[in-house]
């Protein structure tokens, strides 16, 4: 029998979270470099807004659980990607994220075709900021045991329902077997969905 989790937020430690307005880029630097040798902190920049998020063991179990999934679709359509994981994505003096997961399709690019963000902690002031100062196409963010994407035309990011990157994905698929607790059982259940899909 498979099993989910009912809650993912409160099933394991939730992480941590802070904001501060009105860092200038050289400050930020030094705090980033103050934070080096310290594991399983991430900090973001964007626009003299810095944060500083602690990742937890849910958060991880999430982004390779997603990692694999995504991978398996990428398999099974074969689909040409390069992954660049958590790479640091810079615009000197505005912006430095790391996505979770990132990835190119076709080639590889500057700037990735579409960036995945495991969100456990909400109330990011620039959630999509980041993303928009490096053009990134199209952003998804895990959250809530749901799947938002949005996709980047001239200016601003629109919800979609469906990714434009990648549109034969089965979001409603992908959401549902990254709740399930089992690993294992997910990537299968995956498999089956997409077969009997294609069937």
């Amino acid at each position: 029998m498979l099993q989910t989790v009912d809650n993912p937020t409160t099933s394991l430690a939730v992480e941590q979270r802070f904001t501060g307005r009105g860092v200038t880029w050289p400050q930020f630097k030094a705090i980033q470099a103050g934070f080096e040798d310290v594991p399983n902190v991430r900090l973001f920049y964007c626009e003299g807004v810095l944060e500083i998020v602690g990742t937890g063991r849910l958060h991880e179990a999430i982004r390779c659980l997603m990692g694999l999934l995504t991978g398996q679709y990428f398999l099974q359509r074969r689909i040409v990607f390069f992954p660049s994981g958590t790479y640091s994505q810079i615009v000197e003096d505005q912006v430095e994220y790391q996505a979770d997961l990132s990835y190119c399709f076709g080639t590889i690019k500057d700037v990735p075709d579409l960036c995945i963000e495991i969100v456990i902690t909400s109330g990011s002031p620039i959630k999509l900021q980041k993303y928009r100062l490096m053009g990134v196409p199209e952003v998804g963010f895990w959250q809530d045991g749901t799947l938002e994407l949005y996709h980047l035309p001239e200016e601003g990011y629109d919800r979609i329902i469906s990714s434009e990157v990648l549109p034969e994905l089965d979001l409603s698929l992908l959401k549902r077997c990254i709740l399930f607790a089992s690993h294992l059982d997910a990537l299968e259940e995956f498999s089956r969905g997409r077969g009997d899909r294609e069937n």
